[in-house]
């Protein structure tokens, strides 16, 4: 089911593992008790927080980071 919440107001954080000369890359943001905010850089709109945004609860982030440096996940 998607829904609607406007996250611009979050200070968005990017991956250790985003390269040094600022490239695109993943971004979470703290501030939403039980939600973690996780979005692709290169999409959003001029940084500003207008493209589109997973809303993950707190529980679900550990496995889903999980299964991605396992590389369990495919496009």
């Amino acid at each position: 089911m998607a829904s609607t919440r406007s996250v611009s107001w979050v200070a968005w954080r990017k991956s250790s593992y985003s390269n040094g000369d600022g490239g695109h890359c993943v971004e979470v943001a703290d501030g939403i008790p039980g939600l973690v905010p996780v979005r692709d850089s290169k999409v959003s709109r001029d940084g500003d927080g207008d493209g589109p945004v997973l809303l993950l609860t707190a529980r679900a982030w550990a496995p889903f980071v999980t299964a991605l440096s396992r590389g369990a996940l495919t496009a």
